[in-house]
């Protein structure tokens, strides 16, 4: 059982995987007027849509919260 088991852990270590550095340095380094933070594809479009969503949404709702707080409140 023991040899089992480390034979699949020694052979799962040993799979190679292709060294894909060369061409994502190449998509980064390309000069073609896409900001840096959205060259990775539709996934980094959508990751920076939903934060610049959040962020706004949040300003305003510090801002209106803000206002909430400084406006007193009526006495009965």
């Amino acid at each position: 059982l023991r040899q089992i088991s480390q034979r699949t852990i020694n052979t799962a270590s040993r799979r190679q995987f292709e060294n894909r550095v060369p061409e994502k340095q190449k998509l980064f380094q390309e000069d073609n007027g896409i900001p840096v933070h959205l060259k990775g594809g539709v996934m980094d479009a959508l990751l920076y849509r939903v934060t610049m969503g959040l962020t706004v949404f949040g300003t305003a709702y510090v801002v209106y919260e803000l206002l909430v707080a400084s406006m007193p409140k009526k006495q009965k």
